[in-house]
């Protein structure tokens, strides 16, 4: 229970935010399943296509701050490689 106006009001937005960032999290888990998925079942062209949309996704993901630049990097390199494999 908070204390204060101001305490109640960062509990109403941090509800808000983690909605937000939640979904921005599940579109970049869910692109990259697909993405795998592709290159699993051997339609690489497919994958390479949607390479493209999934590094928008991150980028997006990195500029609203809900996930590390770094770690945005480290998906987008581990994917080109599965690609490029």
């Amino acid at each position: 229970m908070p204390n204060t106006r101001s305490a109640a009001k960062q509990a109403r937005s941090s509800v808000r935010r983690r909605g937000q960032n939640a979904s921005v999290k599940s579109k970049v888990k869910n692109t990259d399943k697909g993405i795998r998925q592709l290159v699993t079942s051997g339609k690489k062209e497919e994958a390479a296509k949607k390479l493209s949309e999934f590094q928008s996704v991150l980028d997006k993901a990195v500029k609203s701050k809900v996930i590390h630049a770094n770690k945005a990097a480290r998906h987008k390199s581990r994917i080109v490689a599965l690609l490029k494999k």
